[in-house]
């Protein structure tokens, strides 16, 4: 049921121009009713049917229904009044960025001041811009009326299967295009990673520059020198030149430990020389120079990559194809479960 927050239309700073759209809103559901009754009024099987219950009504209708573009006119003027009015009331505020804006915006209300049957009904977007401009600022609440719910989820369910369809059909045409062969992984590295190469290498610079410093760090890079210690260890002792050093009495073994330690460290400062003194010229040099020769045309990994995303487009059509709609539609029709009977059927030890 529509009612009215009189606390908030108190409250609101916008009171007499709310006050207005009630009014406008009043007069224009009784024009409505008016043209309504009046076009009924003007056909035989109402008309006889009023003259044998109402004669005296009919008699009386008679003059206004053969002159009803008059008392129409009556309230065009007042349409008419008001909408200009509110076009001054918006040229002062400057509501818009040109003077002209505003009855290009309400084209409607120009429409419905036509006196003709066709543009009458033009009328019916008034009552629903005043309806929203009295829910935006809680007049009303137009949540709570079932005629609002009833429109609201029937305007859902069309909006959902439209778009749903014109979704699906897309993907459709982008997976027809990739299983056609559409050079869809060259034109990626062309147009999307070519021209952010420079961001790119700097950011691949700026990562490898950290890992390097995380090396040197006494305490961040135990964990990585201890690895190379590990590695360069298990080669030295793999070696067979190096592993006959432990033949060499009494310092054999300590010529092959200071080795090892002494390989260790060489191996980790070049890490860190590496990695620390490279930056993002030089990255770009190596792509442009190393990967010159690489064509991905002849590698296995642009199908894998085009069957990556028709596999995602083919998710994504499944997840928007699912109607949801009937999903809450169900949920509103589920029964709720009595109270009452679900005690009955609880035994008296329960």
């Amino acid at each position: 049921m529509l009612r009215i927050n009189w606390d908030n239309l108190r409250k609101s700073h916008e009171t007499p121009w709310l006050i207005l759209d009630l009014v406008m809103l009043g007069l224009l559901l009784v024009n409505l009713a008016w043209l309504l009754f009046d076009a009924l009024y003007g056909t035989a099987v109402i008309h006889q049917q009023l003259e044998i219950l109402l004669p005296g009504f009919t008699g009386t209708y008679d003059p206004i229904h053969k002159n009803f573009i008059l008392v129409d006119l009556v309230f065009i003027a007042i349409f008419f009044v008001e909408f200009c009015f509110r076009w001054v009331v918006s040229v002062v505020r400057k509501e818009h960025l040109r003077w002209y804006f505003f009855p290009f915006l309400h084209w409607y209300d120009i429409v419905g001041l036509i006196p003709l049957g066709a543009t009458r009904i033009f009328r019916f977007l008034r009552i629903f811009s005043i309806l929203h401009r009295l829910h935006k600022f809680d007049i009303i609440d137009l949540n709570r009326t079932a005629i609002f719910r009833f429109f609201r989820f029937y305007y859902d369910v069309f909006v959902e299967e439209l778009s749903d369809r014109i979704v699906v059909k897309v993907l459709s045409d982008a997976q027809k295009d990739i299983s056609a062969g559409s050079p869809l992984v060259d034109d990626i590295t062309r147009q999307v990673l070519a021209p952010r190469r420079p961001v790119l290498t700097e950011w691949v610079a700026g990562v490898l520059n950290h890992f390097g410093q995380s090396i040197s760090d006494g305490h961040y890079g135990e964990a990585i020198r201890e690895h190379v210690r590990r590695s360069v260890g298990k080669a030295v002792k793999s070696n067979e030149q190096v592993s006959t050093l432990h033949y060499i009495p009494v310092v054999g073994k300590t010529i092959e430990s200071t080795l090892e330690s002494a390989v260790t460290d060489i191996v980790t400062a070049s890490i860190i020389n590496l990695l620390s003194d490279i930056d993002a010229r030089k990255i770009d040099h190596f792509v442009e120079a190393g990967l010159h020769d690489y064509t991905p045309v002849t590698d296995d990994l642009d199908k894998e990559v085009l069957g990556v995303i028709n596999e995602c487009l083919e998710l994504v059509k499944a997840h928007v194809a699912q109607q949801r709609w009937k999903t809450e539609l169900a949920e509103k029709n589920r029964p709720v479960p009595d109270a009452g009977i679900e005690n009955q059927t609880k035994g008296p030890l329960e």
